[in-house]
């Protein structure tokens, strides 16, 4: 039986067909607040329910809560602050207040309204401290914090319609994957994050996985990520290639989750399962260093954190040193195999690297023939 959604129910804050029309007139005539794609992307997702129970940007306790706690108010677990930072002389200029209705617009276009609950003020270092555990400015989440306006807003958002989606064949909303799940008469679903195209490494965690499964649901993050990582369309038709190759028909679905990574670690493992359950998911893949970046955590502290978290409503598969062993010929993890030194070879995503940045194919070991010709088929199939 697949979870309930986290918080009790899906969330739905998409407005009617016979509504919208009428609702983009009348938003002519009140105060706008233009967002950036990812904060767009975030309001699709409270609307669809993929950050159930949200409905909206949090609230200041809430906020706070989420820092200090990893938990929101009610005491529903809840790692990520999912907030609308604008500026207190673009809200003066509008003069909106709390209690207004604004619309929200992407490239000068109403897509959603936001009834504000309440505006306040925000520590970037407190943000930053709690949620990346480093001031560092080369962290890529701590940058962006650095870089958001004066003050929060919070309250209420209903979507009108969908801001601009190239991956549209690849969308499944949790209403949609939950119903296919069903029809594909899954009960247990093992759901599996990656910003990466897949090497054998990837394909040993997920078959493993998916042997104590009904079925495996494949779920690239598409958004923005730093360079070096691999372009989304790239890892799409990556993983489009194994599967076809690869896997049993019907055992495997492939289906986005668009949102920004944030590299907040232990944190953002927390919340990935949590998204993953609204997804229909009962099991979640968690890596050595699942949402990391650089040496700011601890090698399994994004497993470690689990702990916490009793009541989370989804179960963590985890995985900790896996390689390809050439006396065993084949994927194995260290708890069933006696060799190690040179007859091991850890499936190391910064090699792969740097063989398909000179154009060259990895060996069989390390990565599917089919994927890799996949991929050296882009001319830059990496992120500037």
């Amino acid at each position: 039986m697949l979870p309930r959604p986290h918080g009790g129910r899906l969330v739905n804050r998409v407005m009617g067909e016979e509504l919208k029309e009428r609702t983009l007139e009348e938003a002519r005539g009140i105060p706008r607040i233009e967002v950036s794609l990812d904060v767009a992307v975030d309001v699709e997702n409270i609307a669809y329910g993929v950050f159930s129970p949200l409905e909206g940007f949090l609230s200041r306790n809430n906020y706070i809560s989420v820092l200090e706690s990893m938990r929101l108010e009610n005491d529903t677990p809840w790692t990520i602050p999912i907030v609308l930072d604008v500026a207190s002389r673009e809200l003066r200029g509008k003069e909106v207040n709390e209690g207004d209705t604004v619309a929200l617009t992407y490239k000068q276009r109403a897509f959603a309204l936001l009834t504000i609950e309440e505006v306040y003020r925000y520590s970037k270092s407190e943000y930053m401290e709690s949620v990346f555990k480093t001031l560092d400015k080369n962290h890529p989440g701590v940058r962006k914090i650095m870089e958001m306006k004066d003050r929060l807003v919070s309250g209420d958002i209903e979507l009108i319609n969908s801001v601009e989606n190239p991956y549209t064949r690849y969308t499944l909303h949790p209403v949609e994957t939950r119903v296919l799940f069903k029809e594909l008469g899954w009960r247990t679903i093992v759901g599996f994050q990656t910003r990466n195209a897949p090497h054998m490494g990837h394909e040993y965690i997920q078959k493993t996985a998916l042997t104590f499964v009904d079925g495996l649901f494949i779920n690239p993050v598409i958004g923005k990520k730093k360079p070096g990582d691999f372009k989304d369309e790239v890892i799409l038709k990556a993983y489009e290639e194994l599967i076809k190759n690869y896997y049993l028909k019907g055992k495997a679905v492939l289906a986005i989750l668009r949102t920004e990574m944030r590299y907040a670690g232990p944190r953002e493992a927390i919340f990935h399962a949590i998204v993953r359950k609204n997804f229909g998911c009962t099991h979640f893949i968690i890596g050595r260093d699942h949402a990391g970046v650089g040496n700011y955590y601890k090698p399994y502290e994004a497993q470690e954190i689990f702990n916490e978290f009793p009541d989370l409503g989804i179960a963590p598969v985890f995985f900790k040193t896996f390689y390809y062993c050439k006396k065993c010929y084949g994927y194995v993890n260290e708890q069933v195999c006696p060799h190690r030194g040179e007859d091991v070879i850890p499936p190391s995503g910064t090699k792969i690297r740097e063989m398909l940045m000179k154009r060259r194919l990895p060996p069989r070991e390390m990565m599917r023939p089919e994927v890799a010709k996949i991929i050296l088929s882009f001319e830059k199939p990496f992120v500037d």
